[in-house]
């Protein structure tokens, strides 16, 4: 009887285990694996949602306005420490590539409009901020986790989601104009 007992009880529990990650794999955001657009860096073709979220300013801004330009999101956070780590690189990302054509815009998730100000107005950060006040452009573009980093070609399609290595993607993007 305990031995039956003890295999129903490995069974469901296996059973519920290989449930549970199936529905995390179905509801994950492919990984990024093959050429896209241009050939710039390695990505699935995927066309980047349409958002239109405030600014600091209460300026709005829509992706879809802005198409003809390559962008880059910066998902973020004020309180998340890997995100105020890179922000010196940001500024050099900005820096170098901002002049070039390079969008840059840090999207920041559920926090206050005075607390966001707070912290630009800190770190000096030279690109323009909008507020995802709901998270919901945040969830449309698939974070896990912040610092979250998406470059989009100037056609609106996502090159790369989550790349530790930037650099030489946005190097192939403009040496390609």
């Amino acid at each position: 009887m305990i031995r039956k007992c003890f295999t129903i009880g490995w069974a469901i529990s296996a059973a519920a285990c290989l449930l549970w990650l199936a529905g995390t794999a179905w509801a994950a955001k492919p990984l990024l694996t093959y050429p896209v657009s241009g050939n710039v860096g390695s990505g699935m073709v995927e066309k980047a949602p349409d958002f239109t979220l405030k600014d600091l300013q209460g300026r709005k801004f829509s992706l879809n306005e802005n198409k003809g330009k390559p962008v880059l999101l910066v998902f973020s956070t004020t309180w998340c420490p890997y995100c105020i780590e890179e922000i010196p690189r940001l500024k050099d990302i900005y820096a170098k590539y901002g002049t070039k054509g390079l969008l840059m815009l840090q999207v920041d998730i559920q926090e206050s409009q005075a607390k966001v100000a707070k912290f630009v107005e800190k770190h000096k950060l030279p690109y323009r901020v909008l507020l995802d006040e709901t998270a919901d452009v945040a969830k449309s573009f698939g974070v896990q986790g912040v610092p979250t980093l998406v470059l989009l070609d100037k056609d609106g399609m996502i090159v790369c989601r989550q790349c530790p290595t930037i650099e030489p993607l946005l190097d192939k993007m403009f040496k390609q104009k």
